[in-house]
């Protein structure tokens, strides 16, 4: 029977099921059109039929005890009661994250299997408004470079083009979510992550502001670039998942309690976009993506918004060594006592490596003047958001590359001098902490997608959404 809103009963097929979003599965769920245990068996003969081939999925829950959670949680609605919008809905923790019941990995041999005694913060929001947790997303090793692979679980492959990379480090959440094995996934940005994989797989991922979502790090006052949010297929569900997740825990002093993430109705009062492109030939950046995202910035002018080219105006390569810097000191704090034990440094991968002994060797001046660089960053970003609605980017300097190689060693005829020096179009925003949406911008040639960065001023998350959505529905 088809109902008034589009959606089947029961008699939906389980492609039928996993299409949709995760929007409308929480109104077919609580409007008991759909049972949970039919959303259930949907995604898991999804995940049956197609993460063999792409990896995102890693440390599967046993199938019985989520069919066993899937009746619950029927049983909970047919009682009456419900414990959020998510309520019976199936979806994956990043495997940086804790998952009660669900192995930590960090797609780490050092750290394989470990057991979780206990959610991280947002997790339990997750878990407390009704989520299942299937399985883990694969990412790299500890989090670190923007392809995911690692030698615990393997490589995670862009379901677009399985011998092409899902990005990352949030490419197992990302690729899920583009084979329909997720309604919604968590994710994690400090260079990029959330970002570039969103590119990477055609969907949408959201940076928020820093603080916006509480982390439970060892080192809670230093640590100021990586942040946890969202990604979905598209921005009402990054939406919906950011409020669930947001708001201020104090086991996270510098977690922001100013919650109201309703979308305003006007996002555009300047009603001018700044497009930053390349940075002035800074940056090295594939002609199909270049071609791609001026070609979507059309969405903004069919909106009737003034898009103006924008030079940076400052120093981007002494950026870079500021971030350079402030990255290695904060991997070299957390990871140093793994570096200093001689059989588990071995065990580390070289990239990784690479990054605490230069965190090893900086001074406290050397992390103060990347402090003031990073400061400086900021403060001139404050001038261009007096002038700009938003700022726009490429979220990623190429198309998705081989997904058999370690990490691109050359964009556009120009040499990388590390692993991750071809993301270095994300680090403006992370220097910033400033709101991010990363949205699709269309398919190449060869069928390959490239996204751009919709990029809000300070702690403005709400309106950051807003004009993705309106970016959304323009070019929808």
């Amino acid at each position: 029977m088809l109902h008034s809103n589009g959606l089947r009963d029961e008699s939906m097929s389980p492609d039928e099921i996993t299409s949709l979003s995760a929007l409308e599965l929480a109104r077919a769920i609580h409007t008991r059109r759909l049972r949970c245990r039919a959303v259930m068996e949907a995604f898991l003969a999804r995940i049956d039929a197609a993460n063999p081939a792409i990896n995102a999925l890693v440390s599967l829950a046993p199938t019985a005890d989520l069919l066993d959670a899937a009746d619950t949680a029927d049983q909970e609605l047919a009682d009456g009661h419900s414990r959020g919008w998510l309520h019976g809905m199936p979806t994956a923790i990043k495997d940086l994250a804790h998952a009660k019941g669900l192995p930590t990995s960090f797609g780490s041999p050092l750290y394989a299997g470990t057991k979780t005694v206990a959610d991280s913060i947002h997790v339990a929001r997750l878990r407390a408004a009704g989520a299942i947790f299937v399985a883990k997303t694969n990412t790299p090793e500890m989090g670190l470079g923007s392809h995911t692979y690692n030698p615990v679980f393997g490589i995670t492959r862009n379901p677009l083009d399985l011998t092409k990379s899902a990005g990352g480090s949030s490419g197992g959440a990302a690729a899920a979510l583009a084979a329909h094995m997720l309604p919604i996934a968590d994710g994690s940005d400090m260079m990029g992550s959330l970002r570039n994989p969103a590119a990477f797989n055609a969907v949408v991922g959201f940076r928020p502001s820093f603080g916006r979502v509480p982390d439970e790090s060892p080192e809670c006052f230093l640590g100021q670039l990586a942040v946890i949010g969202p990604m979905a297929r598209n921005v009402a569900d990054a939406h919906a998942l950011l409020a669930t997740m947001a708001g201020y825990d104090a086991r996270d002093p510098l977690s922001l309690d100013d919650a109201d993430l309703s979308l305003p109705e006007n996002a555009f009062p300047k009603r001018r976009i700044g497009w930053l492109g390349d940075f002035g030939g800074y940056l090295p950046v594939e002609p199909a993506v270049t071609q791609l995202c001026e070609a979507a910035l059309g969405a903004f002018e069919d909106l009737d918004l003034a898009v103006e080219s924008v030079e940076p105006g400052f120093a981007m390569d002494q950026l870079w060594r500021a971030w350079v810097r402030l990255r290695q000191f904060q991997i070299a704090g957390t990871l140093a006592a793994d570096f200093e034990n001689e059989a588990r440094r071995a065990r580390l991968k070289p990239e990784l490596q690479w990054e605490i002994e230069g965190g090893l060797g900086l001074s406290g001046r050397d992390i103060h003047a990347a402090s003031a660089t990073r400061s400086a960053w900021y403060r001139h970003l404050l001038h261009l958001f007096a002038r700009y609605d938003f700022l726009v980017l490429p979220a990623a300097q190429l198309l998705p590359f081989d997904a058999e190689i370690d990490w691109p060693h050359e964009v556009a005829g120009r040499t990388m001098d590390s692993y991750h020096r071809w993301m270095e179009v994300v680090i403006g925003p992370s220097m910033a902490g400033l709101p991010v949406a990363a949205m699709p911008a269309g398919f190449a040639a060869n069928g390959l997608p490239a996204g751009l960065q919709i990029i809000g001023p300070p702690r403005a998350d709400a309106a950051t959404l807003a004009a993705a959505l309106a970016y959304e529905k323009a070019r929808a």
